[in-house]
């Protein structure tokens, strides 16, 4: 199978997936493009036209594929839970590691196609008979903090034909291969099914019965500061929204499900030099366990932060960090580098 030239590609009838496909085709493979239905706002349908669309002008198969009810079983339930939880989800790093190429590869196996392929902006590299993700060229694009959960059972198997290419260049690949719609297409934003206000989607999916209502805003001694919407409604380290006047700037610090209270403290209270990750995954131990020193992201495309690794007695990751680091979150993921950008495995802060 691996030397067979075909290979299954996620196709979401965006710009990435669609010049995924051109290049892969370019690259000699008999391209099997398939487009999930993982959620549709409002109905909405057009990807999948704009899928089918291209796949037939490319002349590859297409299948559109029905994951409706898993994501929402999956990822949503899972969404809503972290918030009510006082948790910051991350669910596009749920949905890659667990939900996406697990499916591409299932659909592969039951086709007897070996390569499996989407339009991330990653590169691949094989270091020691261990695969790797590896950063993309286009820095600003990379998305290796979302795929840190993925193992050599996938990992060997994927084709990343975008790794190579910065945005630019792929929109001017697809202008000139006179795909123009392709080329211009707008990127996403945020998370798929709540591209803007979590709040509203909250609200609508859990229901104002089922939410806690009003609690209270306090400080870090206990006093109290004013009154907030309820707990779910903010997350470590926010100071935008917060619908409170004091005179000075506040973040939240900690939040209380039990008491429904929201900790508002100066951005001085919420440094922290230590985090503890559960379901983590390491491509290689040694690289991380047994390094003097690692880089550790929290957030995608922000800072990267020095830090010492080692194992608990109850299975945990205990990062510490060289240096402080405001606003950690329960519910965040941790993602940990080598000085090049490859990455080397990550877990989720508890």
């Amino acid at each position: 199978m691996k030397s067979d030239k075909r290979v299954i590609l996620g196709m979401s009838g965006g710009t990435d997936s669609s010049v995924a496909a051109m290049k892969l085709q370019e690259a000699g493979y008999e391209v099997v493009g398939v487009t999930f239905r993982f959620y549709e706002a409002e109905g909405q349908t057009q990807y999948l036209e704009d899928a089918r669309a291209l796949a037939a002008r490319l002349g590859i198969e297409h299948i559109t594929y029905d994951a409706r009810q898993v994501f929402r079983s999956r990822i949503i339930r899972y969404f809503l839970d972290e918030y009510l939880m006082g948790h910051t989800p991350v669910p596009c790093t749920l949905c890659n590691n667990e939900l996406k190429w697990t499916l591409l590869a299932k659909i592969a196996d039951e086709k007897g196609i070996y390569w499996i392929s989407t339009g991330h902006y990653v590169r691949k590299a094989l270091i020691d008979d261990k695969f790797y993700i590896a950063p993309a060229a286009d820095r600003d694009k990379d998305q290796t903090f979302f795929l840190w959960g993925l193992k050599q059972d996938i990992l060997q198997r994927m084709l990343l034909p975008m790794g190579e290419l910065t945005k630019n260049e792929a929109r001017a690949y697809a202008a000139a291969r006179g795909f123009e719609r392709v080329a211009t297409k707008k990127d996403s934003i945020g998370v798929c099914f709540c591209p803007l206000d979590y709040r509203s989607f909250l609200r609508q999916e859990v229901g104002a019965q089922k939410l806690p209502g009003r609690g209270k805003f306090i400080d870090e001694n206990g006093d109290f500061l004013g009154w907030h919407e309820g707990y779910p409604f903010y997350t470590i380290g926010q100071r935008r929204g917060l619908g409170i006047q004091l005179n000075k700037a506040v973040f939240v610090k900690e939040i209380s499900v039990e008491r429904n209270e929201v900790v508002l403290a100066p951005l001085s209270s919420l440094y922290k030099q230590e985090m503890w990750l559960k379901e983590w995954n390491l491509i290689e131990t040694r690289r991380v366990l047994g390094a003097a020193e690692v880089i550790v992201k929290i957030r995608y495309r922000k800072q990267a932060n020095r830090c010492k690794v080692s194992l608990t007695v109850e299975g945990l990751l205990h990062v510490r960090l060289i240096e402080p680091l405001e606003a950690i979150a329960p519910g965040q993921a941790a993602a940990f580098y080598d000085e090049g950008g490859l990455l080397l495995g990550g877990g989720i802060i508890i």
